[in-house]
């Protein structure tokens, strides 16, 4: 069973996306990005253009999972603030096109992807285009971050289904 998987980590400015296929175990790159927003726009502009990038992206892949990254509390209020507005559209996209959604701490998704929670973005890019076959290429981090969260999402899937047929061989 094929399945598509949307890794995205929200931004006001930048917002990495990531899509990759799930066949049974086998874990393959879609496509990834950056949905950039002008800063010179006033929030609720920029708000509305990741709206109409994130619905563009729903409507050409019949995508079934969403995984955003969970919000991590800096030391700017303003910009977690903004943040959380782009976090919620992300959100809101997911649910008006039904994909299920997934959340994910970025020290757990490094940690994941990895083997260490403290890795470096450049580690997890690495890794992750490695994993993936993804040409070594000048990718901003926000769209390799997006693609860790969407391998991250098929390994937790992977090893929970795994789990769920062993407890059904032991009943």
């Amino acid at each position: 069973m094929k399945d598509l998987i949307l890794g995205v980590d929200p931004g006001s400015r930048n917002t990495g996306f990531g899509v990759v296929e799930v066949s049974g175990s086998r874990v393959s790159h879609v496509e990834h990005g950056v949905i950039t927003l002008k800063e010179s726009w006033p929030l609720p502009e920029r708000l509305k253009q990741l709206q109409a990038e994130l619905h563009n992206l729903y409507t050409r892949y019949e995508i079934r999972t969403t995984v955003v990254e969970k919000i991590f509390f800096g030391k700017n209020a303003d910009s977690a603030f903004k943040l959380g507005h782009a976090r919620g559209v992300c959100l809101l996209v997911s649910a008006q096109h039904g994909s299920e959604v997934a959340e994910y701490a970025a020290r757990y998704v490094k940690k994941c992807v990895t083997g260490s929670g403290a890795a470096s973005k450049d580690h997890v890019q690495m890794v992750v285009f490695n994993l993936l076959r993804v040409a070594q290429s000048v990718a901003k981090f926000d769209a390799s971050d997006a693609l860790a969260l969407a391998l991250t999402h098929s390994r937790v899937r992977e090893v929970e289904a795994r789990l769920k047929r062993a407890m059904e061989g032991s009943v």
